[in-house]
């Protein structure tokens, strides 16, 4: 398995936010974590990048612990809440997480990149604290599509992009797919985990309710799509 999580429990004082979580993704899937806001699924993102400790129970990347730095050797990451360093140009910041992922990328392919995401060139020489909350979005996915890393964990990675934007996203990722790059994504849109996911976990109440295909999820619930399976599943 790529990400083991055996057993994972993280409190805050005395509430449980993720209680005894037990996850696994392969080499290759596309994984989505789904949940209402403040379910959990972001602090189990960082409790996996080890940007939180956790309290009881173990991770692996890549058969290290998660602890140690070689396990993290081969992730981009895009938090949810994004938000670049806002003295740089766009341009600057993509320039500057490429040197940090150590990844020399000529510029045709960032052009390419940023020609898929429908990122202006103009808007590639302005200061990142002038971009809009969508611009920023695709600054960030930018970076983690640039990165060359074999595995990208993206929390909400489709929060605040426009219609077209998303669309041309997900082109790019399946590309990546094709690659045999592995995604590891949360989203509460549940459409888009039931176009894209190969498996899905379901984290209601600090617990995971579900997790295997989508396909499954459906027949399990006998629901019609993701969002009827859903709603039973968590039994409102």
């Amino acid at each position: 398995m790529l990400i083991n999580c055996k057993q994972v429990v993280k409190y805050y004082a005395n509430k449980v936010v993720l209680d005894k979580i037990n996850l696994s993704v392969k080499q290759g899937e596309f994984f989505g974590l789904v949940g209402m806001n403040g379910s959990g699924k972001s602090t189990l993102i960082k409790a996996i990048l080890d940007l939180i400790a956790i309290n009881t129970g173990n991770i692996s990347i890549h058969g290290y612990s998660h602890r140690k730095v070689e396990s993290r050797e081969n992730i981009a990451y895009l938090p949810d809440r994004f938000l670049p360093p806002a003295h740089l140009k766009a341009l600057d910041f993509i320039h500057y997480m490429l040197r940090l992922h150590g990844n020399d990328c000529n510029q045709q392919k960032i052009e390419q990149v940023l020609d898929a995401l429908d990122l202006d060139k103009s808007i590639m020489r302005e200061s990142v604290n002038k971009l809009s909350k969508g611009m920023t979005q695709k600054l960030g996915l930018a970076s983690c599509l640039l990165s060359g890393k074999s595995l990208l964990i993206l929390d909400e990675p489709m929060s605040g992009l426009d219609p077209r934007a998303r669309v041309l996203f997900k082109k790019q990722l399946a590309q990546l797919k094709q690659q045999g790059v592995t995604v590891f994504f949360s989203s509460h849109v549940l459409a888009d985990v039931e176009e894209m996911a190969d498996t899905m976990a379901v984290l209601h109440n600090s617990k995971i309710y579900f997790s295997g295909s989508p396909e499954d999820f459906k027949k399990q619930y006998q629901a019609e799509d993701v969002e009827q399976a859903y709603m039973s599943c968590i039994g409102d």
